[in-house]
């Protein structure tokens, strides 16, 4: 059986297991790197020991983080027991990546004012969102138009990290500016739609279900592309949203305009909206409900990183 044919059998299952098209790249990646680290030797001819080298590999040569050493295990057992059905008996026990203790990069409510200043269009609206609802980047680059409700001052993200769905709230600061950008994206939507490319990719099976869904308003993306394309999985020429690569670079040209050293990135953004929602006295465990954090645990890192240099200890040298 060929290195392709066994590829594609993973994607096979990947797609009709309605897995993420970021999560079928990441464990076709996963797969081939395994690959070619036993010498293009087939999967099938390997065991656990064979796995448990490559992730040792992956933490002691690559110093990998364990999210990463983690996302490589979860890719190979996937190929295992879904694609090859091959049933893994021992428990696998590679030597585990270290984790890290860096603490997340925050900005000042000054620093972030002067990013959002420098940024203009419908990159300030996106960073406005990160910022204002502390939304991950694919979060809200994936929101569509019926996830925003004006009446009630809400955002629902669909399918977030985990496959979960939550509510934030929808800052009024941002509201005109959202409103006059639905004006935008409703013509350049009707122009698509008289062009007729003018549909959308639908989460999961929903095209089967609604088959004239993916043309309606509701649906589409709230940050469209400037332009249609292929859609890498159906082959579709269809409207897909904004690309993050272009949100990053508008971000890292606004810190350096804004004469900002810090290294920021668009996630910098959902930092500093948890850390200063700490800061103005809100509950650790509301905070947690608007990050989407499983446990608190998580969310409990901004409590370090507080507007209290030195863990609120006065300095001796202000001492009069």
């Amino acid at each position: 059986m060929s290195q392709k044919k066994l590829l594609d059998r993973v994607r096979d299952v990947l797609r009709r297991k309605n897995y993420a098209y970021r999560t079928e790249q990441a464990y076709l990646s996963w797969i081939k790197r395994y690959i070619f680290f036993h010498n293009l030797k087939h999967p099938a001819d390997m065991t656990e020991p064979d796995i448990e080298s490559y992730l040792t590999y992956l933490a002691l040569q690559k110093n990998v983080a364990p999210s990463t050493q983690n996302q490589a295990l979860a890719a190979l057992l996937f190929l295992y027991r879904e694609v090859l059905r091959l049933p893994l008996d021992e428990e696998i026990l590679p030597v585990p990546a270290k984790r890290s203790k860096h603490l997340p990069v925050v900005l000042s409510r000054q620093e972030a004012r002067a990013i959002l200043g420098n940024l203009s269009g419908t990159y300030l609206l996106i960073c406005q969102l990160l910022y204002g609802c502390g939304l991950r980047v694919t979060e809200c680059l994936t929101l569509r138009i019926q996830d925003l409700d004006f009446d009630r001052g809400e955002i629902t993200i669909r399918s977030g990290k985990g496959d979960k769905d939550r509510r934030t709230l929808l800052p009024d600061a941002v509201r005109p500016a959202l409103q006059l950008h639905l004006k935008s994206v409703r013509m350049a939507f009707e122009e698509a739609v008289a062009a007729g490319h003018g549909t959308v990719e639908l989460p999961r099976c929903l095209d089967r279900k609604y088959p004239k869904a993916e043309s309606e308003w509701g649906w589409q993306y709230l940050f469209p592309a400037p332009s249609p394309s292929i859609d890498p999985r159906s082959g579709a020429f269809r409207r897909h949203h904004i690309h993050p690569s272009g949100v990053r670079r508008a971000v890292r040209a606004a810190a350096h305009k804004a004469g900002i050293t810090k290294h920021v990135t668009p996630h910098v953004f959902r930092h500093s909206f948890a850390t200063h929602l700490l800061e103005n006295g809100y509950d650790i465990r509301t905070v947690q409900e608007l990050l989407g954090h499983a446990d608190v645990k998580t969310t409990m890192i901004y409590t370090h990183v507080l507007n209290k240099g030195g863990k609120g200890v006065k300095s001796p040298l202000n001492d009069k």
